[in-house]
């Protein structure tokens, strides 16, 4: 490898050195100094020509900056789980240095061995990560019929996944909890999630979850539009036919960032982020027992990630991340707030903001006229009982104005 400031990243399994092949194992010896977790670097047997083994800094991630540049005149060789650029250390890395100075040598990846094992297609199996990352990001991928696989976090893990399932109505689900893969401990237990009948066991597992809704699940969809009562609100709320042509005309694409300003129940948000799991949010809201309401709808509808900033805008929008698309959906008349968000759009984004008022209606014609875009008048009426009969009850119609600055 030299020392020319290269680092390779070599993907170990649970078997350890026995499973590396020879270019895996000659970048290892060949190297000054071997980096890893413990458990990675236990796998080493004791061999003169191993080199010095050096664990990462704690806390890892905002050392590795000031590590690399330490050891950029020393061969580097990085010991990483199983394919170290799915989930791994191995995408970190490539983020930080360049990729001329990257190499990687994966190992199969433990989804990839959980597959072989459980005979599920990979191209059929949805992958969450529950390590560094909430529970509830689980939600997000349940659906009839559907294979999901949980990298763990650790030994408790399979245990809560299952409580998880039951708790929302998935109890019925088959659960299969796999250890140690690859390695001379492997193991393979199985259960339901409503009589998850085992203890914690090894802190090396992942769990692979035959999706079945029991009668009280809640079963969503994957387009905008949840169903009203999918959320916890006090009726500031953007209601299901109205969000379903807002998230439309917002476009969400994978990766892009939004501010959902007003955001009431955080309905918009969440669905922005429902669209792709890459998909950020950035909830804004002055009431505080709404911001809670938010917290909680976000969890409960698997996006926990989606961040919720108590405060009035505009003031409540300084030193936010850069958006792709902004949602108003309270507080366009106030003043500021509309010029605030067309500022903040990166080139190219997205502004989308509704209003129910006169005076809303005549601040979105106002830009309008000044700027383009779109302007589009939804009334949506539902059938309710009208005494022995069924009558049309109209809501308020909604302005919508939608611009790409």
């Amino acid at each position: 490898m030299g020392t020319d400031g290269r680092v390779t990243v070599v993907g170990i399994g649970a078997d350890g050195w026995d499973g590396l092949g020879t270019s895996a194992r000659e970048a290892v010896q060949r190297a000054e100094v071997v980096l890893g977790g413990p458990r990675q670097l236990a796998l080493l047997p004791d061999d003169p020509r191993i080199p010095p083994r050096r664990p990462w800094p704690t806390p890892m991630t905002p050392a590795l900056p000031g590590l690399f540049d330490e050891l950029a005149d020393r061969a580097v060789c990085v010991l990483a789980s199983g394919d170290p650029m799915f989930f791994g250390i191995g995408a970190t890395l490539a983020r930080l240095l360049s990729p001329e100075r990257l190499r990687v040598l994966p190992a199969p990846s433990s989804v990839a061995l959980a597959c072989a094992r459980l005979g599920w297609p990979a191209e059929e199996v949805d992958v969450v990560s529950v390590v560094g990352r909430p529970l509830a990001r689980v939600r997000r991928a349940l659906a009839p019929g559907r294979r999901v696989i949980v990298l763990s976090s650790g030994a408790e893990s399979p245990g809560e996944i299952a409580a998880l399932l039951d708790a929302d109505g998935w109890g019925p689900s088959a659960i299969a909890l796999l250890e140690q893969l690859g390695g001379p401990g492997e193991r393979l237990l199985a259960g339901l999630a409503s009589d998850w009948p085992h203890p914690p066991g090894d802190a090396l597992n992942l769990v692979a979850v035959s999706c079945e809704p029991g009668p009280d699940a809640r079963v969503l969809g994957e387009v905008p539009g949840l169903p009203d009562e999918a959320y916890d609100h006090d009726g500031q709320l953007t209601k299901r036919e109205v969000r379903a042509v807002t998230v439309a005309m917002l476009a969400p694409r994978a990766g892009e960032l939004l501010w959902d300003v007003g955001a009431g129940a955080g309905s918009i948000a969440i669905e922005w982020m429902r669209a792709h799991s890459a998909c950020r949010a950035v909830a804004v809201e002055s009431h505080l027992d709404r911001v809670a309401a938010i917290s909680r709808n976000a969890d409960a509808l698997g996006v926990p990630g989606l961040r919720v900033v108590p405060g009035r805008a505009p003031a409540a929008l300084t030193d936010l991340p850069t958006p792709d698309a902004v949602f108003i959906g309270g507080g366009v008349t106030g003043e500021g707030v509309l010029d605030a968000c067309l500022d903040a759009l990166r080139p190219g984004g997205r502004l989308v903001a509704n209003a129910v008022t006169v005076e809303g209606e005549a601040v979105l014609a106002a830009a309008h006229a000044r700027l383009g875009g779109t302007l589009t008048r939804l009334s949506v009426a539902r059938a309710g009982a009208v005494g022995g009969f069924t009558g049309w009850r109209p809501a308020m119609p909604v302005t919508i104005w939608s611009v790409t600055p």
